[in-house]
């Protein structure tokens, strides 16, 4: 059997010096360390700082490193395992909430959400900001598109913005009572304003997860939330329960 084009082609350098650079993280560095410059790193391993840069953007993207304002790369933790199950959502929270509201507008929607609603759904739509966090860790900002119409009961004279008018979207969706969803997911790089919520630089690789939300036959939601591909493993599953996995401690929670 002849050897396939693909068996033949050579292993980039870039490629091989991650995989040094994965072994010297393990046995020469701890978790939350600064590594060196990136010309002492590329003297280190004797390379081009581009073929250095090249891993080093791998390694990120695989969890392994972060990127951190003023601060520099750091070794990462472990990754974070986020439940994103079918479970119904609990919208209106509470003390715990893992969903916190940050702010609410008016407007219309992008494009890209409004074509995903019935008709003129998209035409006007609350933009509800949230962002979820895990033991004090932001692990992802979401913009949640809430049509007029499906929260009609909502009173004008609620606050115009903000959080408050943010929970107030929330409870008149929990009142609507969702019949279903479906969601993708695709890899991404971070906008500046999720960059900013998330403790993150522009353009550091993320998770972005778009969900539709379903009541009385139509589209009567949709969620677009970006999550840290460096420090999450999204989960999915029917029974809510969230496993967490930081820093080497395994906890449960719902």
């Amino acid at each position: 059997m002849g050897t396939t084009q693909l068996e033949s082609v050579q292993e980039p350098k870039y490629w091989h010096l991650k995989t040094v650079l994965s072994e010297a993280l393990d046995s020469d560095f701890a978790v939350g360390e600064i590594l060196p410059n990136e010309r002492d790193l590329a003297a280190r391993f004797g390379v081009a700082r581009a073929t250095l840069r090249q891993a080093l953007e791998q390694l990120e993207l695989e969890g392994r490193l972060q990127r951190r304002r003023g601060v520099g790369t750091t070794v990462a933790p472990p990754r974070v395992g986020v439940a994103v199950s079918s479970a119904q959502q609990d919208w209106t929270g509470g003390a715990g909430e893992t969903w916190q509201p940050v702010d609410c507008t008016t407007g219309p929607a992008p494009a890209a959400v409004s074509a995903m609603f019935d008709e003129d759904g998209g035409d006007t739509v609350h933009r509800v900001r949230r962002i979820r966090v895990s033991h004090g860790q932001p692990l992802a900002a979401e913009f949640l598109y809430v049509p007029a119409a499906s929260v009609p009961a909502l009173s004008a004279i609620d606050a115009p913005s903000g959080p408050a008018r943010a929970r107030s979207v929330l409870r008149e969706l929990d009142r609507l009572g969702l019949n279903g969803q479906d969601r993708s997911v695709e890899l991404g790089s971070a906008r500046a304003d999720d960059a900013k919520e998330l403790d993150r630089l522009p353009g550091a690789p993320v998770l972005v997860v778009t969900t539709r939300y379903f009541a009385a036959g139509g589209t009567a939601a949709v969620s677009v939330a970006t999550y840290r591909a460096d420090t999450c493993r999204l989960t999915f599953g029917d029974s809510g329960a969230l496993e967490i996995s930081h820093e080497g401690q395994e906890r449960q929670a719902s």
